[in-house]
């Protein structure tokens, strides 16, 4: 549902817009609040974070829509003021544009050109919304940006993706090359890195083709979050998908990649971690979920996939797995309960 603010001083525009847009109101895509001025705009703004579009008069007593459209941009960055007003010369227009309008209708409205101006909007909003999901799961922002970057990007975006931090539910994935520390000793560095990078590109088709990110990677391992729907059972097809062709990839230097994995899911943090006095900070996922999954890895041998009994329970209907039984794994007082997916 998208929500709107109608600012003007107009009482009959309120039933107009009910009226002209009750089969959206109906189906539950717009939500509209309505305003008398500019301050009335705001202080709803206040109350309703999740308003992304404003349609707002010129002409209104105690703040004009000019006046609005100011502190919009101060405050609100990523909200779009599309102005509906009667005052519909270039020179209102142009001082709308200047003041950070991102369109204009004039009164008397055309309620079909507003809907498809609402609509253009909406999808501008929209693609806002998801560059910005994309820089954050894709881990761009590992840095605090330069003043070159804030010239291109709001400020207050920027800050606000920086210090966002929440609880998630998801499966965590990590994947090792078994042996390649003895590699790393034995050949020159070239040679080295472009084997790693070759197995890494390897998994990381597999964990973006089945909808998951690539968190970091540390050393000879790969660290993936799987979010969303069946999240525990795309993470464990990604896993049989990257030991297969891992273990398909010929030898080199008379070394045979394989993988030992270790797989688990439940409720993680995920926000920006690391040094303010670096500016060195990974949007990453931090817990017992994290820290049992990277165990479980390391207990694997070559070719396993060890997962939780609570990985277990989700899909033991959907993929072949055999009891490993109780297994120490450090930091943990109590011995999990581990199990080998086969296929």
């Amino acid at each position: 549902m998208t929500k709107i603010l109608v600012a003007d001083d107009e009482s009959d525009l309120e039933i107009l817009i009910r009226q002209k847009f009750r089969k959206q109101i109906r189906e539950q895509q717009y939500q509209f609040e309505f305003a008398a001025n500019g301050l009335d705009a705001l202080e709803i703004l206040s109350r309703h974070s999740d308003i992304c579009i404003v349609l707002s008069d010129i002409n209104m007593p105690q703040m004009d829509g000019l006046s609005l459209l100011s502190k919009l941009n101060k405050d609100n960055p990523l909200i779009k003021a599309v102005m509906v007003s009667a005052y519909g010369d270039m020179d209102n227009i142009r001082s709308a544009m200047n003041k950070g309008a991102f369109d204009f209708v004039t009164k008397p409205i055309n309620f079909g050109d507003l809907e498809a101006t609402i609509e253009k909007t909406i999808s501008h909003v929209n693609h806002i919304k998801e560059t910005m999901i994309a820089l954050k799961e894709n881990n761009i922002l590992k840095m605090y940006v330069d003043e070159e970057v804030l010239h291109f990007m709001d400020t207050r975006v920027v800050e606000d993706l920086l210090t966002a931090n929440e609880n998630i539910e998801g499966t965590v994935v990590f994947i090792d090359i078994c042996g390649f520390t003895a590699i790393s000793e034995q050949y020159k560095p070239d040679m080295v890195v472009g084997l790693l990078n070759t197995y890494f590109d390897v998994m990381v088709k597999e964990i973006i083709a089945h909808n998951g990110t690539v968190d970091k990677f540390i050393g000879d391992c790969t660290m993936a979050v799987f979010k969303g729907e069946y999240h525990v059972d795309r993470a464990i097809e990604a896993s049989l998908a990257i030991r297969e062709q891992i273990a398909a990839l010929p030898a080199k230097q008379n070394f045979a990649p394989k993988v030992s994995i270790g797989l688990n899911s439940g409720e993680m943090i995920y926000g920006n971690i690391g040094s303010t006095t670096l500016k060195r900070l990974d949007f990453t996922v931090i817990g017992d979920t994290v820290n049992t999954a990277q165990r479980l890895q390391t207990i694997a041998e070559q070719n396993q996939i060890l997962i939780s009994e609570q990985c277990y329970e989700i899909v033991k209907q959907s993929f072949n797995c055999r009891l490993v039984g109780s297994r120490s794994l450090k930091n943990k007082a109590k011995e999990a309960i581990v199990y080998e997916v086969l296929h």
